[in-house]
């Protein structure tokens, strides 16, 4: 909210203070004149929501604000919507996080193709009882991890440093070495900040900071520079950010679907208009995209539908390694649940995923390994065999690879 002095003006000293208040209250250190766009997506959703309590709103509407969120943001968020919800303010909130729903929540409802299927008191719902009427049927298995059989390694990085393009002498990613093999589902964790996405971009080559160390593909020395390159060989990357980086939201989904491989369908330059759209449909009916025509905008398809269009991209560059950040962020379970199956049948193909996640369930239940990481480092790998929350979180929070 803007403050006025006496001649009309901004007091920007009280403005400061009141900015730094509001942020304090959502749990967000940072200087008040940082530009947005400088902060990370999680970051951004504080802000937003700092922005929304500053209005001392009676309705306080919140749609998916934990998605970006770690679990101790998330934690502060809820302590914040309980404190509300105490003074009198009503809070609507929207949220595919079922563990949110039923811990925040007093009454439930739900919406399934534009219409509300029930509304009910939550101790009248359970969990299996919402996801039913959320997808119009009773899945049995919210994770449909199968038995992979992973073959070769086919990309090794050894020794990877990334630096931050803001602050010199900052390593983002710190002498990181670890091993794709052929057919597997390799799962990232970690909390937010740990450098994750820092990673995955920098192996896409789209990351501004300097990258050191080696890279190998099929026990060859590549060296990619940007994303054209990587593309070439073989790997595609699906953004956390979906809206941001990885659609153009304006376009219709046959641009957005073939932007990606235009020498797919192109010849000396020319793009052919009927493999462009053959290639565009074939991608909406192997992805399952809920659309009325492939000339359908992006910006009117749902957030499932939306992240299958961006998957459908990147598969119709017949990748060899999809590197695929938050893949389900902001999605329905039923969404969720046919990603999931088509990471299996990308699997059975005999293309290398690696899923990065925040959510552990998703993490232990779809990854055949998963590596840890923890301010730029590696601090832990496990096997299939070897999967645990516990175990995951203590690598995560900085313990030693050989504690017990």
């Amino acid at each position: 909210n803007e403050k006025k002095n006496k001649l009309g003006s901004i007091d920007r000293d009280d403005q400061i203070c009141e900015a730094k208040k509001y942020l304090e209250m959502v749990g967000l250190s940072v200087d008040p004149l940082t530009q947005v766009i400088q902060l990370g997506i999680g970051q951004q959703q504080l802000v937003e929501i700092a922005k929304a309590i500053s209005k001392n709103a009676k309705v306080l509407i919140l749609d998916e604000p934990t998605a970006p969120l770690t679990e101790t943001e998330a934690r502060n968020l809820f302590r914040i919507m309980r404190k509300l919800k105490e003074s009198g303010v009503t809070c609507i909130f929207i949220t595919h996080k079922l563990n949110e729903v039923f811990e925040m929540a007093d009454r439930i409802t739900v919406i399934r193709d534009g219409s509300v299927v029930i509304t009910k008191q939550k101790s009248e719902m359970t969990e299996d009882e919402v996801i039913a009427h959320m997808v119009g049927r009773e899945i049995t298995d919210r994770y449909p991890k199968e038995e992979h059989h992973a073959g070769e390694v086919i990309f090794e990085v050894k020794n990877w440093t990334v630096m931050d393009p803001e602050l010199p002498g900052n390593k983002l990613i710190d002498n990181v070495s670890f091993k794709i093999r052929k057919g597997e589902v390799l799962g990232i964790s970690g909390l937010m900040g740990a450098g994750r996405t820092e990673l995955a971009l920098s192996l896409f080559g789209c990351y501004k900071g300097y990258t050191s160390g080696e890279l190998y593909l099929d026990g060859k020395p590549i060296t990619i520079k940007e994303p054209r390159t990587a593309i070439k060989n073989g790997i595609a990357y699906v953004s956390e950010d979906r809206k941001r980086y990885g659609l153009n939201l304006g376009k219709d989904i046959l641009d957005n679907i073939t932007i990606a491989s235009l020498d797919k369908i192109s010849k000396y330059g020319v793009i052919d208009n009927n493999k462009k759209i053959q290639a565009a449909d074939r991608m909406i009916k192997a992805m399952t995209v809920k659309t009325p025509s492939n000339e359908q905008i992006v910006a009117n398809l749902s957030g499932g539908n939306q992240q299958k269009v961006v998957l459908g991209k990147w598969l119709l560059t017949e990748p060899r390694i999809l590197i695929m950040d938050e893949p389900t962020r902001g999605i329905d379970v039923g969404a969720k649940y046919e990603i999931y199956k088509i990471i299996n049948q990308l699997i059975d193909q005999g293309v290398s995923v690696v899923m990065i996640s925040s959510e552990l369930p998703e993490i232990l239940g779809m990854s055949d390994r998963i590596l840890v990481m923890h301010e730029g480092k590696i601090t832990g790998e496990l096997d299939n065999y070897d999967l645990d929350q516990e175990k995951v979180m203590h690598y995560a929070t900085g313990g030693r690879k050989n504690a017990k």
